[in-house]
């Protein structure tokens, strides 16, 4: 099947109130253009550096999700353009973005990203670390960001209870996290579910989901 033909099905699979992020990671400004003509209007890059060439090349409706780790030094060359950053996992990296984000007059998107997964490669902050951090006068004063949510990744694994159990962790995690109050901090978003696994994702109450391979085909 063709680029716009995989689009077309997994637009079919998703329910109306789950937003896709095409995962376009790796992938060439030509095929990200096929799902564009397709109607696609929302894609994920892991590299920032990637992310800006695609950026420049393609049309300025597009939305653009940082969907991979962030490293602080990089923040400025995303930070005109940017849509949503889904993998803030510590304080410093969020006041690097506020910094960022006041210096083009903007607000920015950030998921908190909790860890969820039982392999150590896994980047992503404890609920309590994200409970202390929503809660602190240090938050409250980063007056150009807004904390939209979380993100999580599941272990890498066949075993799908294992992968219910962790997305239930992020789901119950979101649930605690939205009683907290600050100007800051706009619960909505629940960004968890890959190519693999995002139906089992939706049926734990996610909103957004990651779709790549089963989209562009497997990365080379």
């Amino acid at each position: 099947m063709s680029i716009q033909q995989n689009l077309i099905h997994i637009k079919s699979t998703i329910p109306k109130h789950v937003t896709l992020v095409t995962v376009s990671k790796t992938k060439p400004v030509a095929d990200l253009t096929q799902a564009y003509d397709a109607g696609q209007r929302i894609f994920g890059e892991n590299k920032i550096q990637e992310m800006v060439e695609k950026y420049e090349a393609m049309p300025k409706d597009i939305k653009w999700h940082m969907i991979g780790h962030v490293q602080s030094n990089k923040v400025k060359y995303m930070a005109p353009f940017v849509s949503l950053i889904h993998g803030v996992d510590n304080f410093k990296l969020l006041k690097e973005i506020n910094k960022q984000a006041k210096k083009h007059d903007r607000i920015i998107d950030c998921l908190l990203q909790i860890k969820i997964a039982s392999e150590e490669s896994k980047f992503g902050m404890l609920p309590t670390e994200a409970s202390d951090l929503l809660q602190s006068k240090a938050f409250s004063e980063l007056k150009n960001i807004q904390i939209v949510g979380v993100m999580g990744m599941a272990t890498f694994t066949e075993n799908e209870n294992q992968i219910k159990k962790e997305f239930t962790l992020l789901k119950t995690t979101f649930d605690a996290l939205k009683l907290h109050k600050s100007f800051n901090f706009k619960p909505e978003t629940i960004s968890m579910g890959m190519s693999g696994d995002y139906t089992l994702a939706i049926q734990c109450g996610s909103n957004m989901v990651r779709v790549g391979s089963s989209i562009f085909g497997e990365r080379d």
